[in-house]
């Protein structure tokens, strides 16, 4: 008596890399007690491809980076600086003004408003113009207004203040040591950090920085 038996199996596993493999068996004639069976594995060199996705992302990330500091570059010429930024901010969303970067290409300036709601407002570099604003999650608003309680420099303020030691690229609150931290380029390009004081307005060179040099 003949029976003719067909068995199907495929198999699919996970390998090393991402490879997969397959296996196919067909028996014949079973009364000839013979059976052919044919494995084929494949795993594909998918690390190789891979890495060459990688390695485009990464080069799109670092051409995407390079043109925000292309577009921060040209917000550092540009007419609007950091003091005048933090205005326009806080006409447009009242409340208190707690930092202010320049960040691909616009001033972003974080406004923590008079209902305690955080708001994120981008301001363009060349024009003084409202670019937009979203709600924001920050850090907590009692934390902020307890680290003002008392003082008389605001934002705005710290970064007049600290325009006279370069082009101010970032000012915001320091919450630890209850001071404005700014950051300037001069005209050399060289970066510096300073501390303005919440209460007088002094300006001294950060001793993290300073420690650096």
């Amino acid at each position: 008596m003949k029976r003719n038996i067909v068995i199907a199996v495929v198999t699919a596993a996970a390998l090393v890399g991402g490879g997969t493999a397959t296996a196919l068996a067909v028996s014949g004639d079973d009364d000839r007690g013979a059976s052919v069976a044919r494995a084929e594995a494949r795993a594909g060199d998918d690390d190789g491809r891979d890495d060459d996705r990688d390695d485009r992302d990464d080069r799109g990330e670092d051409r995407s980076d390079d043109r925000g500091d292309d577009r921060d570059e040209r917000a550092v010429s540009g007419d609007v600086t950091a003091a005048e930024a933090l205005a326009a901010a806080l006409k447009h969303t009242p409340g208190t003004a707690v930092a202010a970067e320049l960040d691909d290409g616009a001033w972003e300036v974080d406004v923590l408003g008079d209902d305690d709601g955080w708001h994120s407002v981008r301001v363009d570099p060349g024009s003084g113009k409202v670019l937009g604003a979203s709600a924001d999650d920050e850090d907590d608003a009692r934390e902020v207004r307890a680290a003002l309680k008392g003082s008389s420099v605001t934002a705005g303020e710290a970064a007049r203040a600290a325009a006279g030691k370069g082009v101010v690229t970032s000012v915001e609150l320091d919450d630890d040591d209850r001071g404005w931290e700014a950051e300037t380029r001069a005209s050399g390009g060289g970066e510096r950090d300073w501390r303005v004081d919440l209460g007088s307005g002094k300006v001294t060179a950060d001793r993290d920085d300073s420690d650096d040099d």
